[in-house]
């Protein structure tokens, strides 16, 4: 009788320790998947904020050398009127 209490009870630790790393081994998988995807969320923020930023710059680039066309246009215009 106590050996067989013996290995139920060593098999009842077994199962438990089984148990418990599998549950660890999860835990640690979602914790490394909430890593990536907080990782590649923040680049996605960084590139859109990056393309953003290049997408103003060129446009307020364009618009100052269409004013300074204008106004280069409008100076000569004047100009040769006087």
């Amino acid at each position: 009788m106590g050996s067989s209490c013996a290995k139920l009870i060593k098999h009842e630790v077994v199962v438990i320790v089984v148990v418990e790393v599998v549950v660890v081994v999860i835990v640690a998988v979602v914790v490394a998947v909430v890593v990536v995807v907080v990782v590649v969320v923040v680049v996605v923020v960084v590139v859109v904020v990056v393309v953003v930023v290049v997408i103003v710059v060129v446009v307020v680039a364009v618009v100052l050398h269409v004013v300074i066309v204008v106004v280069v246009v409008v100076v000569v215009a004047v100009v040769i009127v006087v």
